[in-house]
Parts: structure tokens; sequence; C-alpha cells
């Protein structure tokens, strides 16, 4: 499954822009628009999978909110610390929003 969260970085945002003036010109249609952000979308989760190697591991004072709906889980973290190798990060609050991570030969 391909999740439309990653369109909310700054990457998804500036392709959502230029598509959209791209679309005001009537270089392209709002057809092939969705259709290149679809591909956006699996091309985002492929990158991730196939080369995606940090770990990071956090702890947290309190879990302030969690919830699972579609198989998406949003958790809501206070007084969080992120760790990766050498590099450590504390932050005051913070959301994770976490997706299945398997195709199960979904398109």
């Amino acid at each position: 499954m391909n999740y439309q969260h990653y369109r909310a970085t700054t990457l998804g945002r500036t392709l959502q822009d230029t598509l959209d003036e791209m679309m005001e010109r009537g270089d392209i249609t709002k057809k092939i628009a969705n259709l290149v952000l679809l591909r956006y979308d699996k091309s985002i989760s492929t990158a991730l999978k196939d080369h995606g190697t940090s770990n990071m591991s956090f702890t947290a004072e309190r879990l302030e909110t969690f919830r699972c709906c579609d198989n998406v889980w949003t958790l809501i973290l206070k007084d969080a610390e992120f760790r990766e190798d050498q590099h450590s990060l504390k932050v005051d609050v913070v959301k994770i929003v976490a997706c299945l991570g398997t195709d199960n030969g979904n398109e």
C-alpha cells in the first residue's frame, strides 16, 4: 500500500505546487497530475524500503495519545529522546505516524 503522507514533505509539497501551476497553465490535466502524485507515493515508499538503512531508537516520558485506523498508527509522545549512533535529540512533543510496511500484493 502506498500512503500519501509523504506529500506533506518539502519535496511532496513542491511537486504538488508545480503540478498545480502546470494545470493552471493548461500544460497537463488533473488526471495526469493525479497519476504523477500516485507514482510519487509509490516511488518514495519503494526508495525508503530499498535504501532506508538507518536505525533509530527513542524513549519518552509519556505516551500522550495513540490510535490505529486503517493500519496507520498515530502516536503523540511527550518529553521524547531520539538516538542514532552517537547523536541524540530531545523534544518536548512529537507526533509519529507509522504505516504497515508490507505491500501484500496491492498497488
